[in-house]
């Protein structure tokens, strides 16, 4: 067990570093009104959700126990639901309704497409 906490630990302080480095420079590029390097981290992390758990459960390439430290201590610290949440508030609070009301579809929508895409891949593999 504490083996596998270990490796969980290791690979959520790799997937928060890399969702600040990611949704930084996604960020940085935009005009800055838009949460869309939120949304970038969200949609890679559910891509590479799909896939992995597809190369676990249709291939397996890799076991059911690394899937689950990939899956809770990588993608786990990458994506970003609750800054997700915090965001789209602050977008209500700030009465910027249309980009609060496309956050929620464009993260659930794309989130969802982007899970589906990972398995499609994995399973083509």
């Amino acid at each position: 067990m504490l083996p596998k906490l270990a490796a969980i630990a290791a690979l959520g302080a790799l997937g928060s570093v890399t969702r600040y480095i990611v949704a930084g420079i996604v960020q940085q590029g935009t005009s800055g009104a838009f949460p869309w390097g939120t949304l970038v981290v969200n949609c890679a992390g559910c891509l590479l959700f799909g896939f992995v758990w597809s190369l676990a459960d249709e291939r397996m390439i890799i076991t059911g126990g690394m899937r689950t430290v990939i899956l809770i201590g990588f993608l786990g610290a990458l994506t970003t639901y609750s800054t997700f949440a915090f965001e789209t508030a602050q977008l209500a609070r700030d009465s910027q309704w249309l980009y609060a009301v496309g956050n929620m579809a464009l993260q659930n929508g794309a989130g969802v497409a982007a899970i589906i895409a990972g398995v499609v891949i994995g399973k083509m593999l």
